[in-house]
């Protein structure tokens, strides 16, 4: 319906943007679990930004590129921090409570890859809570919040413009909505792994939904694995923030032994090389931990973290607290502009679900918040005029099709981890892309939830294995024994994924004009 937009999902991207579109449009976000279940949310990193007179925006590009191992977007960078900057500004004197120093000035934490100061805390370690509380109390009225209502399809119109959603929600009952811009900003895809930092829902869903209506989605490769997830008795319980090893943390093994010493920027190394070493470490048979021996006041500084080892009968009196890797971030997504438009008119993505080109081959750390704050208000302005749009739905004519034979998802979890984890060869790569291949159904409303999402999980993790094949080089957080090296060749080179085609190389200039010529969208 006219002046009626749709956003699926309640990150920080999600609700930045709510809050900042027009009043006299209604605003419909649908999140498939509670608003507060969301990766956001459960953020202990900080927001990345420029703040103290000694640090520029070149500084903070130029760390950006570098620990993105050159694979960046340098436009959409330079859009990151310097619009991530104001936003974040003008979120604090809106209210944001930010941790300060003793003469009131911000406090600035130092994560790994970053040469300055410049991580803005609220809460110390609870920086995502305190975010998404700010900014779902400021919502206005306009403002519709769906719980519980998971998105299952896309709808189009004839002219192939994305009109609406098909929902289902716990009842399982179907939902449509319309509207004249649909927004995806579902998150990442952790859960697709047995091990992470995200919330338990991170299936990928957003990559599933764009690319099964014809959106393309690239760099899926790049995933990055944080080396620091709180590991107790087989299991992960959550992270512990990188802002602990900027206080003095280190990572030793149970011997005592401190690895880190010959890398460059040794424990605040960019967080592929990190999880790497943490991660032969543990395949040499080691425990690891992180040495908190030097960090001031660690129950003061780091709340959240202390409460949960408490919770776990971690005894912090030992100066250790035991850790492991897991999946983190997706830095690849559905391709989008600076408008963050997608291929399909109609659609937009932000935040993780999008590939934008800021992250590169490894995103920097706290960029992920700040991204959100950035796109969610640049998308908001973006959508302050209407459209004229044809609301007539492209009607599928399909009987209903049976869901393929798949794998369970933690069998699925397990394989991700074994061929698509932090280390990739090509055999393990086509032995999962083969387990994975199924026919793609074309519509999925007859389905329930859990079978939607189970479904979802395997068109996004054949996603990651095609892109992961496809790249035969290492970069970032792409890493193949069988192709240890980079190649040159491959420098800013994307591998892209649509429906219905091979998969193909492009560079974001391409995919810029084609836009351009056809949507004309930077007019």
């Amino acid at each position: 319906m006219k002046n009626h937009i749709l956003i699926i999902g309640s990150g920080i991207a999600a609700l930045q943007c709510a809050r900042l579109l027009p009043s006299h449009k209604t605003i419909h976000l649908i999140t498939k679990r509670e608003i507060y279940e969301s990766s956001s949310y459960y953020a202990q990193g900080g927001i990345a930004t420029v703040w103290h007179h000694e640090d520029s925006f070149s500084s903070h590009e130029q760390d950006t590129h570098e620990a993105g191992v050159n694979h960046t977007n340098h436009e959409m960078v330079q859009l990151l921090v310097r619009e991530g900057h104001i936003a974040t500004k003008e979120l604090i004197q809106a209210g944001l409570p930010v941790d300060r120093t003793s003469d009131g000035e911000v406090s600035l934490g130092l994560e790994g890859a970053h040469s300055h100061h410049r991580i803005i805390h609220s809460g110390g370690d609870a920086t995502g809570k305190n975010t998404i509380e700010f900014l779902y109390k400021t919502l206005p009225s306009n403002v519709i919040v769906h719980e519980q209502e998971c998105a299952i399809q896309l709808i189009k119109n004839p002219e192939q413009r994305v009109i609406g959603v098909y929902t289902k929600n716990v009842e399982g009952a179907l939902c449509r909505y319309t509207g004249e811009a649909v927004i995806l900003a579902t998150g990442g895809i952790g859960s697709l792994y047995p091990q992470t930092s995200n919330c338990e829902n991170s299936f990928g869903d957003g990559i599933a939904l764009a690319y099964l209506a014809g959106a393309t989605v690239a760099d899926l490769e790049f995933i990055q694995f944080h080396p620091t997830l709180l590991f107790q008795e087989g299991k992960t319980h959550g992270l512990v923030s990188e802002a602990v090893r900027g206080a003095g943390a280190r990572f030793v093994n149970e011997q005592q032994h401190y690895f880190m010493e010959d890398y460059s920027q040794r424990d605040l190394a960019p967080r592929h090389i990190t999880a790497k070493a943490v991660y032969d470490q543990i395949k040499q048979g080691h425990t690891v931990f992180l040495d908190i021996s030097c960090v001031e006041n660690f129950t003061t500084q780091f709340p959240s973290i202390a409460k949960k080892c408490s919770d776990l009968s971690i005894s912090l009196e030992t100066q250790r607290i035991p850790i492991t890797v897991g999946s983190h971030f997706l830095m690849g997504g559905i391709m989008t502009n600076v408008n963050s438009e997608t291929s399909l008119p109609g659609l937009y993505a932000i935040g993780e679900v999008a590939c934008n080109g800021i992250h590169g081959a490894n995103r920097l750390a706290s960029n992920s918040l700040l991204e959100g704050l950035a796109f969610g208000k640049r998308l908001a302005k973006h959508l302050h005029t209407s459209c004229e749009i044809d609301y007539t739905e492209n009607v599928i004519t399909t009987q209903k099709e049976q869901l393929p034979s798949l794998m369970t998802p933690s069998v699925l979890q397990q394989h991700m981890m074994h061929a698509v984890g932090i280390i990739r060869n090509e055999h393990d790569l086509d032995q999962l892309s083969t387990q994975l291949q199924q026919p793609l159904l074309q519509d999925v409303r007859h389905l329930t939830q859990l079978d939607i999402e189970h479904y979802f999980m395997h068109i996004t993790a054949q996603l990651i294995v095609q892109a992961a094949l496809a790249r035969k080089e290492s970069r970032g957080g792409h890493i193949r024994s069988d192709y240890p090296q980079s190649d040159n060749s491959l420098t800013q080179t994307l591998f892209i994924q649509q429906k219905d085609q091979p998969i193909y190389r492009g560079t974001w200039y391409e995919f810029t004009q084609t836009q351009t010529t056809t949507y004309g969208i930077f007019q």
